[in-house]
């Protein structure tokens, strides 16, 4: 953000902190001492990119799945219901009342997308501080390497489940597994820590919007290409694009991006360190004098504004998809697959935004912009009953993420707070939140859907396919 906007947040003699902090990031950099200093990948050759590729590459791995999952579930539970939606009068007439199997569809596949996304998200509250914490003192490859071998077992197990039919609670095995190992949280984490540590002030904004486009430019692929292959392969082809991805990814962390973080071989895993460390930020905001409490205000209204701004963009993604499952829309995997890729254009249309609009405008006011945009296309979305007005939603979310830069960017000058370790922010709250945000998401996400209870459709789908029953619906 600008100074006039840090200002609000922190003190002087902490923005000085600041302001020399970055000057010898800058220095750094230029000379490529951090880089250089330790050890180095096996291939040592120069590229034009660091951890944009790795990014690049999980965001496809997880935005092809995330639509296909849901679907998958949809199909599994439509199937073993006996629902067929794509017969239904309801599909091209909004006035029809929806089929109360239909709603009966929707409910249960709304709760097993939560149970099995809390079952990644809730072990990663706890993993992903503790990675966070190890990678600033153990370097940013391991951070970089393991969340991609522990996304490549998930995407084994969700294959091992299409392909013997296996009951759908095994997918809480394969999101236990990811979550274990850090899943994509820790990823985002470790290439926006990655670029603080080798970017200065007056780059870092753009270079964050840069892996904002990556988000965009990889999702938006994946969206179309799944959405094609699903319809044209079914499900198990793509899944098996998804693992190769997530090794690919690791293997490029493991070869090509360079350490900027010295090691220390005596760093631990297993410390309280680093929720010590956040507790002391959200707690004293990061200062032990008289002032600081005004500064922790400040920074929980910084934060809470990232917070509702994040939740919004990520909640409500598995909603859409369940909205186009549904009558009046009735959409098959194909528009699906376009309209993923519309919101994940506005990734790329969004950076472009964001640097036309800061040679005329304060960043506060390119966030302003971005809300509006978001806000205008929800409310098309909130009224949508055609094919034509969820494009129409989806277009005016143009620079719907342009905010999202500018709310990262005004946190990363507040990295001197925590002089003992030298932790910047993002390396602290970050991770934890961005993981907090997930499990809101899918608390919104159940609510959503009312009927919490356990009932007999939810036992019949941990049991395997009921075949007498398969056959007689093909008869």
């Amino acid at each position: 953000m600008e100074e006039s906007d840090t200002a609000a947040i922190l003190p002087e003699d902490e923005l000085s902190g600041a302001a020399a902090a970055d000057a010898r990031t800058s220095d750094s950099t230029d000379a490529d001492a951090p880089c250089s200093s330790s050890a180095g990948p096996p291939l040592s050759c120069r590229l034009p990119v660091s951890v944009e590729p790795v990014l690049f590459l999980s965001v496809f791995s997880v935005a092809l799945q995330a639509p296909l999952s849901t679907q998958y579930l949809w199909d599994r539970i439509s199937e073993d219901l006996g629902y067929n939606g794509s017969k239904g009068s309801e599909c091209s007439n909004s006035s029809v009342t929806p089929d109360p199997l239909q709603k009966e569809v929707e409910t249960l596949t709304a709760h097993w997308s939560l149970y099995i996304s809390l079952a990644g998200f809730s072990v990663g509250l706890l993993v992903v501080p503790l990675l966070g914490s190890w990678s600033d003192l153990a370097g940013r490859r391991p951070i970089l390497i393991l969340p991609n071998l522990g996304m490549a077992l998930q995407a084994v197990v969700y294959l091992v489940v299409m392909y013997l039919k296996l009951p759908v609670v095994y997918f809480l095995l394969g999101r236990l597994l990811s979550g274990l190992s850090g899943d994509f949280n820790a990823v985002l984490a470790g290439c926006f820590a990655y670029v603080a540590d080798t970017s200065d002030r007056t780059s870092r904004t753009f270079r964050v919007a840069v892996l904002e486009a990556c988000l965009g430019v990889s999702g938006m692929l994946a969206s179309i290409i799944g959405g094609q292959w699903r319809r044209a392969q079914g499900y198990i082809n793509p899944f098996w694009l998804v693992l190769v991805t997530n090794l690919a990814s690791a293997l490029y962390a493991y070869l090509f991006v360079r350490e900027c973080v010295t090691p220390d071989p005596s760093a631990k895993l297993f410390t309280a360190r680093h929720h010590k460390a956040v507790w002391h930020l959200f707690s004293t905001g990061g200062s032990s004098e008289t002032v600081g409490r005004y500064h922790k205000y400040k920074l929980w209204l910084y934060l809470l504004c990232f917070f509702l701004v994040v939740t919004v963009h990520s909640g409500s993604r598995e909603l859409y998809v369940l909205f186009e499952l549904s009558s009046p829309l009735c959409w098959g995997p194909d528009l699906i697959g376009y309209g993923s890729a519309a919101l994940h254009l506005a990734y790329l249309s969004s950076l472009l935004g964001l640097k036309v609009m800061q040679r005329c405008m304060e960043d506060s006011w390119v966030a302003v912009v971005g809300l509006a945009s978001n806000i205008s296309g929800l409310l098309v979305f909130a009224v949508a009953n055609t094919t034509a007005l969820m494009f129409t939603g989806y277009g005016l979310c143009f620079l719907f993420m342009a905010s999202t830069p500018v709310l990262s960017n005004g946190l990363l000058p507040l990295q001197c707070v925590l002089s003992p370790h030298s932790l910047r922010v993002n390396e602290l709250a970050f991770p934890w939140l961005n993981v907090t945000i997930q499990v809101w998401n899918q608390l919104i996400f159940f609510v959503t859907h009312s009927r919490p209870e356990v009932g007999d459709a939810h036992i019949c789908l941990l049991r395997p396919p009921n075949k007498e029953k398969e056959r007689e619906r093909n008869d």
